[in-house]
């Protein structure tokens, strides 16, 4: 199991004390699209899905980013397989 997957399933597991750093990583690994428009806050999407999270860059990123976030790749990897 890579890097990406563990925090993916730690986020799962316990969605609080993430950092921006560690989105990303599980991003690329997932080939998310992230955009910043030079403010405070990363745009996760991918062509395969409509949906689109917004996370503050704020630290700890909250819970509920998170959950939003893992969702998302759930989606994408329900689509890939």
């Amino acid at each position: 199991m890579n890097a990406a997957a563990k925090l993916l399933e730690a986020m799962r597991h316990n969605p609080r004390d993430w950092s921006m750093e560690q989105l990303l990583t599980v991003a690329r690994r997932h080939h998310l699209e992230c955009r910043s428009s030079g403010g405070s806050h990363q745009v996760f999407s991918h062509p395969a899905v409509s949906d689109i999270v917004t996370v503050p860059a704020h630290r700890p990123i909250k819970a509920i980013y998170v959950k939003q976030f893992v969702a998302l790749v759930d989606r994408i990897q329900g689509i890939e397989s």
